[in-house]
């Protein structure tokens, strides 16, 4: 018999992706904009698309902005309200209309914006900032639903692939661009997932036991590693100066933007395990995709 499933934020950068893969697997996919239910909020009424929905996969939030405008109360308020309250709402919403499996999209930023070791499930969360607290409200919100509803919680590290925006999208417009970068000593080490490793994860949690997993390509890479992988991608020269950690460091601090240049020179490793899954993709091959679509969009 085929399943019904709702996915919410399914025209966003990773839901584009997901909807022809579970068709492909067999799933009825139902999906429900902004423009039906209104902003995330714990006052969208979510009935009409639950009925005879089997599971629900919920990437729909109020996505984390690098250089967030608000003060730091309203950017609390506005992330709560989204990611904390609409995604509980949801999930309460979902639970009550039987649905059997809620798969909910959240950040390995729960964890912090660093780690020397592999994150699993079971690691300490340390949240530090608006965003990523939210996502950890939501997260012990959805696993204290009372009755039978499985939930599974999914944290992956940074996301890249074709139509990426953020972080991913500034370095290859300066790897497009010829900046010389001053990352070329760096041995950090930091996941990443393809997009398409994503939503593969996703949809192979519908069928995996319930749980916490933080997905990943496989074996991190090093900031510098990942800018030569890009460069030969996109066939531009590689332009790395070695530099030292912490003259990159005070650099962050005279320009105030330590944080982002931490994210750069640190190490964030997950353990990418989930219960008889292995990526599809590899680096190489997610990185051709992303510069199949830049030799488009160049058209």
């Amino acid at each position: 018999m085929t399943k019904t499933v709702l996915v919410t934020g399914a025209g966003g950068f990773i839901g584009r992706r997901l909807i022809p893969e579970l068709s492909a697997a067999g799933w009825r996919v139902r999906t429900a904009g902004r423009d039906l239910v209104g902003d995330l909020s714990a006052s969208n009424d979510w009935q009409p698309f639950l009925e005879g929905a089997n599971a629900v996969i919920h990437l729909a939030a109020r996505v984390h902005k690098m250089n967030e405008r608000k003060s730091m109360s309203k950017a609390t308020t506005a992330y709560d309200r989204a990611n904390r309250e609409g995604t509980i709402n949801l999930g309460k919403q979902a639970a009550a209309a039987g649905v059997d499996r809620f798969i909910f999209l959240s950040s390995v930023k729960v964890h912090g914006e660093q780690s020397n070791m592999p994150l699993a499930g079971a690691s300490l969360m340390a949240p530090g900032d608006p965003y990523a607290a939210a996502k950890a409200d939501a997260e012990q919100g959805l696993l204290s639903i009372p009755g039978g509803m499985r939930v599974t919680i999914l944290r992956p590290p940074l996301v890249y692939g074709p139509y990426v925006k953020g972080n991913f999208l500034k370095l290859i417009h300066a790897v497009e661009g010829g900046w010389p970068l001053p990352l070329g000593g760096l041995q950090n080490r930091r996941s990443l997932i393809f997009v398409g490793n994503l939503t593969n994860a996703i949809r192979a949690s519908l069928i995996t036991p319930p749980g916490i997993y933080l997905p990943s390509d496989g074996s991190p890479i090093s900031t510098s590693q990942l800018i030569r992988s890009l460069c030969a991608a996109l066939k531009r020269p590689t332009r790395l100066i070695p530099c030292p950690v912490s003259a990159l460091q005070l650099a962050g601090i005279v320009t105030g933007k330590s944080s982002s240049i931490q994210r750069l020179v640190g190490s964030l490793v997950v353990d990418g395990k989930i219960p008889d899954w292995t990526p599809p993709f590899n680096l190489e091959q997610g990185l051709q995709e992303v510069a199949d679509w830049r030799a488009n969009e160049h058209k």
